[in-house]
C-alpha cells in the first residue's frame, strides 16, 4: 500500500470525507471515532501516519497524542475546531508533526499529510509504493477505478465501485445502510437506503460464487453489511 493512515474524527461525516479524499490518493484508512479506539487501533494495526481530531469523546486527542509519542513515532496530524496560540504549541510541544484548524479544505489536507509523510521517510503519495486495495481474492485500483475477482476483471458502476472499495479498505468493519449511502453521495442523490440493498444485491452477482450465500459480502444483522476476509 502507499500508506496506511489512521483517521480518528467524531464527526462521522468529516471522517468519511476524508477516508474518501485519503483512498482517492492510493492510501488506505482506518476510521475510529474516539480515542479509546484510536489507542486500540493504533496497537493492532500500526498505521503509517494518525490524523488526529482534538476534540474526541472517552480520550481526547491531547492524550491520545502523548499515549502515541509515548510508544512510538508514528507521524500525527492534529484537526481541531480550537485554534488558540496555546493549543497549537501544546499540540506541538506533545510531538504532533503538523497541525489543521477547521474549517479546511480537504485538497489542502492531502497536501499536508504528503509532507507529513515525506518528512517521515513514509511513502506520500500514489506514485510510490502500491496503491492497490486487496482484499479476500479482490483487489481495486482507486486511481483507475477497476476491479479484479479471482483474475477477471469485473464491471461495476460508479457507486457500487465506492461501496465495495470503502468495504474492502476496512475487512471485518461493519457498515450501516446509512454510511455506505454516503459513499455514493455525488454518484446518486437520489439513492436511499433501499438502493444500498440494491447495490449490495449486485455486487453479489458480480464477486460472489453464490451470491445466496455470500462469503464475501456478508449481513450483519440488524445493522448493515461488512466484507469478510483478510487484506493481501
Amino acid at each position: 500500500m502507499c500508506a496506511h493512515v489512521m483517521v480518528a474524527e467524531d464527526d462521522e461525516k468529516q471522517a468519511e470525507l476524508i477516508r474518501r479524499s485519503l483512498l482517492g490518493e492510493g492510501h488506505t484508512a482506518t476510521v475510529v471515532h474516539d480515542g479509546g479506539a484510536a489507542l486500540a487501533a493504533v496497537r493492532e494495526r500500526r498505521p503509517d501516519l494518525v490524523v488526529l481530531d482534538l476534540m474526541l469523546p472517552v480520550v481526547d486527542g491531547f492524550e491520545v497524542c502523548r499515549a502515541l509519542r509515548r510508544d512510538g513515532d508514528i507521524p500525527v496530524l492534529m484537526l481541531t475546531a480550537r485554534s488558540t496560540e496555546e493549543d497549537v504549541l501544546l499540540g506541538l510541544e506533545l510531538g504532533a508533526d503538523d497541525y489543521m484548524t477547521k474549517p479546511y479544505s480537504p485538497r489542502e489536507l492531502m497536501a499536508r499529510i504528503r509532507t507529513v509523510l515525506r518528512r517521515s521517510g513514509r511513502p506520500a503519495d500514489g506514485t510510490r509504493g502500491d496503491p492497490l486495495v486487496r482484499a479476500a481474492g479482490i483487489t481495486l485500483d482507486p486511481v483507475r477505478h477497476t476491479v479484479v475477482c479471482d483474475g477477471a476483471a469485473v464491471d461495476c458502476t460508479p457507486a457500487e465501485y465506492e461501496i465495495l472499495l470503502a468495504m474492502a479498505a476496512e475487512p471485518e468493519r461493519v457498515f450501516t445502510r446509512q454510511q455506505l449511502l454516503r459513499c455514493t453521495r455525488g454518484i446518486d442523490r437520489a439513492s436511499t437506503e433501499r438502493a444500498v440493498d440494491v447495490h449490495i444485491m449486485n455486487l453479489r452477482r458480480k464477486i460472489e460464487s453464490d451470491p445466496r450465500r455470500p462469503v464475501r459480502l456478508v449481513t450483519v444483522f440488524g445493522v448493515g453489511y461488512k466484507f469478510s476476509g483478510d487484506r493481501g
